[in-house]
């Protein structure tokens, strides 16, 4: 009895004990409280983010929109996930990379409009040649293949915003061939569409934006 006695006044109080287990318990709370709380944050961060994206790629939609309205009533430009698309032979006669009058016309009427929306945003146009399927007719000597044929057909889209008063620093080329189409290749009408000349606005490189070439 004694020795029951003794054990007994040597342990800690009982309210020590739980009080040190309610403590622990606490502590592991907070831990989950805490890690919860920056979970949350982030999370909101994130969704934050996400929504910023979305309202600035709509907001820059509806700016090139209103920058292209007239063409774009009157048809003779399309405007698909952010990319001006010019029918070719808008631009040019089948298999030719020469200017029609009636595309440099047009091409008048987009530069200030672009040049605007390209300085509101500090961004480049990227110009781009596509074709159809179709391989070019034999004897034909201005172009090796559909590659060739879009590259001169971008290069001349370019140099002639460039001259109707774009800055030859704001614009570059570049050609598909026949890759990418827009529709099937299988009858006319879908081929027509297929040859054309796109422009896109896209943000500048890390280089670009700093003006290091080298």
């Amino acid at each position: 009895m004694e020795e029951l006695e003794d054990f007994l006044s040597d342990s800690p109080p009982i309210w020590a004990v739980f009080g040190d287990l309610m403590t622990g318990l606490l502590g592991v709370f907070v831990l989950l409280l805490v890690w919860t709380l920056g979970f949350q944050v982030d999370l909101a961060k994130t969704l934050k983010e996400e929504q910023d994206k979305r309202q600035a790629a709509e907001e820059r939609r509806q700016s090139l929109e209103s920058a292209l309205a007239d063409p774009l009533a009157q048809g003779r430009v399309t405007l698909r996930d952010g990319r001006i698309g010019i029918s070719g032979s808008v631009l040019f006669l089948l298999n030719s990379a020469e200017l029609q009058p009636a595309g440099r016309e047009l091409l008048r009427t987009l530069v200030m409009p672009l040049r605007v929306y390209l300085d509101e945003r500090d961004e480049l146009l990227m110009i781009s040649g596509f074709t159809d399927n179709l391989s070019i007719h034999e004897g034909n000597s201005h172009f090796a293949d559909n590659w060739d044929l879009s590259a001169q057909r971008a290069l001349t889209v370019t140099r002639a915003l460039i001259e109707e008063g774009l800055p030859p620093t704001l614009v570059f080329a570049a050609a598909f061939g026949e890759q990418q189409p827009v529709v099937s290749n299988q009858d006319e009408k879908g081929r027509s569409r297929n040859r054309r000349v796109e422009i896109a606005p896209v943000p500048r490189t890390k280089r670009q934006a700093t003006g290091d070439h080298n």
